[in-house]
């Protein structure tokens, strides 16, 4: 399996702080990518280039690259475990990020060796 950063953006600080449902409803998503062991380790990664990137912004709308607007800023990230980029994509798909408008850049993560 390939190891994927999930990259989480916003557009504005108000909704770095999310009200304790919203919380609970991000924690239920990382559970269930928990439960499928599918959460890959946080340790020493790198991305690589933009080439193999891909964006996924509210409504499921996907682009290539992580072309981001200058007003956005990046609340975090985490590593999955997939086959494939679009499995990645999948799982970004249905995060409850898009519900305040935020999106989710999926880059393959490179291992050092």
């Amino acid at each position: 399996m390939k190891e994927f950063a999930l990259i989480f953006r916003l557009n504005n600080t108000t909704d770095f702080k999310p009200s304790p449902e919203q919380m609970q409803e991000r924690m239920n998503w990382l559970a269930g990518i928990a439960s499928q062991n599918k959460l890959a380790d946080k340790g020493n990664t790198l991305l690589p280039t933009l080439a193999g990137a891909k964006t996924v912004r509210p409504n499921n709308v996907i682009s290539d690259g992580p072309y981001t607007e200058i007003k956005e800023f990046i609340s975090g990230y985490i590593v999955i475990r997939t086959d494939t980029i679009e499995e990645a994509v999948e799982i970004a798909k249905s995060n409850p990020i898009f519900k305040i408008g935020g999106n989710i850049e999926v880059r393959e993560v490179l291992k050092r060796d």
